[in-house]
């Protein structure tokens, strides 16, 4: 690594402790899981305000909100054990083009799955890691990630039931599209990273799965990431699609082969305050 690459990770590890503090989780969407102790509500409030997550971060802390409320407050429990009857209080929520359709299937999924599998983590794990993928079309990029996990839940969670509603689709984003999945990879850092909850500055992301590994993540590129790692260098590819989210990762590997994503706290952070 050059001066200027040691002095840039120096920087960009300084933020990150920086920025990965409690003080973090209030005003953001990951406050929503953080209320619960239980893994299933971790894991249910954390998918679904990570799905919500776009626009406004007061709006979406509201919808998920909302969402708790019209679960009675325990949505492991009421996604197992809810009535017919109970679904009709799902009828008016929405969130942007996220409708009471949306809402309907997520809750029947998510009854479906947690009637058979004690963990969300098990719908992630790929099914075929043989397979063809974007990554294997640069060679020169990571290929040992989460991506092949990100294909195989989107087809589980797509193909479900009979009657799963096209209209769904569009909410589970899927690197065999070209998307950069941002949001199902922040929820997959949330879930996946282990903070030191008894350091100074530990305690954001929970941690809760062991089978994905840390190393595997890659980086969630919203607004504040991408204008920050472009202005440092750290990604140039003019789409930002899945190959801009492995680019960027392997960039930051190069920082932290370990923890690659503990950098999405720098880039955010400086992104939101404004400091470059």
């Amino acid at each position: 690594m050059t001066t200027s690459g040691n002095q840039l990770k120096e920087f960009l590890d300084a933020k990150a402790d920086q920025y990965n503090r409690p003080s973090f989780i209030e005003r953001d969407p990951i406050s929503i899981p953080h209320r619960f102790s239980q893994k299933q509500d971790i894991e249910i409030m954390g998918f679904w305000a990570a799905v919500l997550a776009w626009g406004q971060r007061p709006v979406i802390l509201k919808k998920a909100d909302q969402l708790v409320t019209l679960m009675d407050g325990s949505p492991y429990d009421f996604i197992l054990n809810h009535q017919e009857s109970d679904l009709e209080r799902f009828l008016a929520f929405k969130h942007r083009t996220f409708n009471a359709t949306d809402a309907l299937y997520f809750l029947h999924f998510f009854r479906q799955y947690y009637q058979k599998n004690d963990s969300l983590e098990d719908a992630f794990l790929p099914t075929k890691p043989g397979s063809s993928s974007l990554a294997e079309e640069s060679p020169n990029l990571v290929t040992n990630t989460v991506e092949q996990g990100l294909i195989a839940f989107h087809d589980r969670f797509c193909g479900l039931t009979d009657f799963f509603p096209e209209r769904t689709r569009k909410h589970i984003a899927t690197p065999a599209r070209n998307s950069s999945c941002k949001r199902l990879l922040m929820f997959l850092r949330w879930m996946v990273r282990r903070d030191d909850r008894n350091a100074v500055g530990g305690g954001v992301d929970f941690g809760l799965w062991t089978r994905l590994q840390p190393s595997q993540l890659l980086i969630p590129i919203d607004v504040h990431v991408n204008r920050v790692a472009r202005q440092l260098g750290l990604l140039t590819r003019t789409q930002t699609d899945w190959k801009a989210t492995l680019e960027l990762t392997e960039n930051l590997r190069l920082f932290d082969a370990h923890d690659p994503v503990r950098y999405d706290f720098a880039l955010f952070g400086l992104g939101v305050e404004g400091e470059l």
